[in-house]
């Protein structure tokens, strides 16, 4: 199931849940999740393929920067972005 990108909240909550599910962390959203250590590039891979599946986006080029998955938020910022770009 594809989530709205046009709804921050749910792509929000959606990202803290699964980071939570696979880190047993709970977290903020404005928290560096790379910062609070534990988190391999494996992960940060698995991130980014839950980022496309679960919103309907491909993330490449420029996008695959590390601060726009630094916190919640800014992945947030980035789906939203992506989503509109996609709908656009």
């Amino acid at each position: 199931m594809t989530v709205p990108t046009d709804r921050p909240t749910d792509v929000q909550a959606s990202i803290l849940a699964f980071i939570e599910a696979k880190t047993k962390t709970t977290l903020t959203p404005d928290v560096d999740i790379f910062a609070v250590g534990g988190l391999s590039s494996l992960f940060a891979m698995e991130l980014v393929v839950h980022l496309e599946k679960t919103f309907g986006i491909s993330i490449t080029g420029a996008d695959m920067r590390l601060d726009n998955f630094r916190t919640v938020a800014s992945m947030v910022e980035l789906v939203t972005r992506l989503g509109e770009s996609t709908r656009a």
